[in-house]
Formats: C-alpha cells, structure tokens, sequence
C-alpha cells in the first residue's frame, strides 16, 4: 500500500486512524493556522445548509474534534438530538472535551450503526475523502437520512486554474507538509495534499451523490475553489 508521500493518497483504514490518533491534540491547531481561521466559517455555513431546526435530529459522521457537531447543536437546541460519530477514540476524546450535550460515538463511515431514516440531516466536514470506499460511503449517509432531509459535505476541492489553483498548490502542496513538520508529524500533513489529488472534483462528487438516490443535489464553492460544500435532498 502506498506510503503518505507516494502521492497516492490511499492508506489501509488502519493506518488513517492511527495518524488522526497522533495529531488529535494539534488537529485544531493546525486547522486553523492552514485556513487562517476560516474553517468555522465554512462549517457555520454547512450547518446552515443543513437546515435543521429546533428538535431536530443530526448526525455528523467524521466529526473529528466536533467542531460541525457543535455548530449543528446550536441550530437544534436542547429539544434536537446531535451525534458526532468517528473512528478515532484520540479525537472523540477532545470532542468529549468540548460538550457533554452531544452524543459522541465511536464508528465506522461505511457501516453506520444507525437504523434507515434516522436522522433528519447528515453532514460531513473535511472527511468524505478519508473513506476507504466513497460511494459505499455516500450510501450510507444517505441510507440514514430521513425522506426530505438534507445531506450535506464539506470538503477540500482542488482549483483546476486561476488565483486558487496558484495558492491550493503553493499552500496545500508545499506549505503544509511544512507545517506538518513542525507539529511533529510530517506523514499525516502529507497525506493531507496526497488525499486531495485523488478526490474527485466538485461535478463527478455531485453525480457519485446522485447515483446513490440522492436529489436536488447542488454545491457551492468559496475560497477560490479551494472549498466545496455539496448538499442533496433524499427524496
């Protein structure tokens, strides 16, 4: 299997949870110094997109550090139900840190431990191009979202031309494996440019959503394309 640097950007599930396990403590850190603190912005953006209300049920998968989790418990207030499910116990263990209000658990993307229809949104930020295997991913979201709810995915998208492919290559393919260094793991922030390489572009995404039954599937793109938001409807 291909190492972090090979350009690849494939790794066994094993050993991408093990390299989140390393950086849990940085991770946030290290988010907000590559986007100069605009990743909340666009998480606030994908939880408005998710369109929940008071009451409402959401379930975050890939959550990480919990940082959308968080944004989407603010939407649904005290009456809603969030769950912040990932696959790695060191970055549960700072969600937990962060609020007792949301249930965390510890899962698997492509095996979610959810019945059909469960939620009434399902949101994904910065980990759809982490799964071993895409459109089985995709199914299961859309497997556990209820008819009429929204399913929505944050994601690092890769600029073909223009100012935003300048800066995505300079940044993202020099500068943050860099960083990397200095935070003490230098595979993990390569791995990083390499899972971007291999991910589709923003269209074939939106078209993988849609063969999976999804609806109404639109995406948004900021930061000069460096960024996309895709959303879709189960119908």
């Amino acid at each position: 299997m291909a190492s972090p640097r090979s350009g690849a950007g494939r790794l066994p599930e094993g050993e991408v949870r093990s390299m989140f396990d390393r950086i849990a403590r940085v991770y946030d850190l290290m988010n907000r110094v590559m986007t100069a603190g605009l990743d909340a912005r666009w998480r606030e953006r994908a939880a408005d997109l998710a369109a929940v209300r008071p009451g409402s049920a959401v379930l975050d998968v890939a959550t990480g550090t919990g940082d959308l989790a968080l944004a989407l418990a603010r939407r649904v207030g005290p009456t809603g139900r969030v769950v912040g499910l990932d696959f790695s116990p060191e970055m549960l263990a700072v969600a937990r840190g962060k609020s007792d209000a949301i249930d965390w658990r510890e899962g698997n993307a492509l095996d979610l431990p959810f019945p059909d229809s469960e939620f009434d949104a399902v949101t994904v930020a910065f980990g759809v191009r982490n799964f071993a295997d895409l459109d089985r991913g995709l199914a299961e979201l859309v497997r556990v979202v209820r008819p009429g709810g929204r399913v929505v995915i944050l994601e690092i998208s890769r600029p073909r031309k223009g100012l935003g492919h300048v800066v995505h290559s300079l940044w993202f393919e020099r500068l943050v494996p860099l960083l990397g260094r200095v935070a003490g793991d230098r595979d993990a922030y390569s791995y990083l440019p390499s899972s971007v390489r291999r991910f589709p572009p923003p269209p074939e995404l939106a078209a993988r959503l849609a063969a999976t039954g999804l609806a109404q599937v639109r995406w948004i793109e900021t930061a000069r394309g460096m960024i996309a938001i895709h959303y879709g409807v189960r119908p």
